[in-house]
């Protein structure tokens, strides 16, 4: 094929993909900014809000093959407006709890609302509708518009919480994410697979990737993803807010506004989003061009090398963003090579499905991270431990990663 020839990344598909992914986790990522004022409002202890979030990222995997096979069985759209509905009806039922149970048992509703919006679903139309050359890129642009979402997320949640309460903040996310709906139109993805791809069942392609010693690493690899990810979204605001050194009132912080360490703490999660735009852009460049499994070790490594440097030091806003600005750059990097290295593997026809299993292991890992953050630190009034649990499940899925045998036997000719 010629340059002149050659396919475009962008399509209105992965445009609208992009759309529904920044509005999903712009919500998604704010929720550890209600921490304290949740804490504030009924006295709980930070655990049971942290039980909340835990059960949402828990029923967000859980979700993830659901929604992936309602996907691929009854389409994409209707699981998306599905996945939308239920996130909007968890967030306006979720304003009104009044119990630490009725706020966990409501986060079911918003962590599968979540799973239909999210990355399993989005991630496949996306992957179907790009050709082969493009895909790894194409998958990294969709990530890095979810990481644009985060990067509004946090710090309009923050705004937000000025003027209302949380109950109407909630609501108003509700709103937000109905509007997702309208990308729907373009969301009309074809998928090129290949014949023998076509004629495959889910349930074969399903114990073909079982049996697969590299589907279970990739499985395993990524729980300390979901681990590490989850727990700085749920408590690194809060972690900021009480532990960071005070900010310089005549300092260049304060002059842009941040004069506070709750601020710098929402502040901090939107700097991640915005490094993460150009690592997940990044990550699925090198897809292109490199071997994923050694690109994820690599990723791995950074981020536990990163994380225990910045537990070792004092804190300061000098740390917290330089902190957040690296870990920003690894943050989702490993979506689009994890997501890439599946469809590699056993083809795309059902690639949601395969991909949402995967998932799952990510979100076992954003429950652990989540609730024993809260856990830890009603037990002993910090996170240390818990921070430390991080840096050593990130080394071991360095070193997983490895042994995976990368090569496209595995996809029926």
């Amino acid at each position: 094929m010629s340059s002149l020839a050659r396919p475009s990344v962008f399509n209105p598909i992965l445009i609208a993909g992009c759309v529904v992914l920044m509005l999903n986790f712009a919500i998604r990522a704010s929720f550890g900014v209600f921490q304290l004022p949740i804490h504030d409002a009924f006295g709980w202890p930070r655990s049971d809000f942290s039980m909340a979030i835990a059960i949402q990222n828990l029923a967000w995997g859980i979700g993830q093959p659901i929604f992936g096979a309602l996907a691929e069985r009854f389409g994409d759209r209707r699981a998306i407006i599905a996945g939308a509905l239920m996130y909007a009806l968890g967030l306006v039922l979720s304003s009104f709890a009044t119990t630490p149970g009725a706020m966990q048992g409501l986060e079911v509703l918003v962590g599968f609302g979540i799973a239909g919006t999210g990355f399993g679903v989005i991630l496949a139309i996306v992957g179907r509708a790009s050709h082969p050359e493009n895909r790894s890129m194409a998958l990294g642009i969709a990530t890095a518009a979810g990481s644009a979402g985060q990067v509004v997320g946090a710090p309009t949640a923050q705004a937000l919480l000025h003027y209302f309460p949380w109950t109407t903040v909630f609501v108003i996310f509700a709103a937000v994410i109905l509007c997702a709906l309208f990308a729907l139109p373009f969301l009309r993805a074809q998928a090129p697979a290949s014949k023998a791809e076509l004629q495959e069942s889910l349930g074969t392609v399903l114990i073909r990737a079982f049996k697969d010693p590299s589907y279970a690493m990739i499985f395993m690899g990524f729980f300390s993803c979901g681990y590490q990810l989850a727990f700085i979204t749920a408590h690194f605001p809060a972690f900021v807010t009480e532990a960071c050194a005070a900010i310089d009132p005549n300092g260049v912080l304060a002059g842009m506004g941040i004069s506070t360490t709750s601020t710098l703490g929402a502040v901090s999660i939107s700097l991640i989003g915005l490094f993460n735009i150009m690592g997940s852009i990044y990550a699925g460049a090198l897809g292109k061009r490199f071997t994923k499994k050694y690109l994820l070790a690599g990723i791995y490594t950074a981020r536990t090398i990163a994380s225990a440097a910045f537990i070792m030091a004092p804190m300061t806003p000098f740390t917290v963003l330089a902190f957040s600005a690296v870990m920003g750059a690894l943050w989702l990097a490993t979506v689009p090579l994890t997501s890439g290295l599946v469809a590699h593997l056993f083809g795309i026809r059902y690639m949601g499905t395969l991909y949402g299993f995967v998932f799952l292991s990510h979100q076992l890992g954003s429950f652990l991270g989540v609730w024993l953050g809260g856990r830890m630190y009603d037990l002993t009034g910090n996170y240390t431990v818990v921070w430390w649990v991080g840096i050593g499940v990130g080394a071991f899925s360095a070193l997983i990663h490895l042994p995976i045998r990368e090569n496209r036997s595995a996809v029926p000719a």
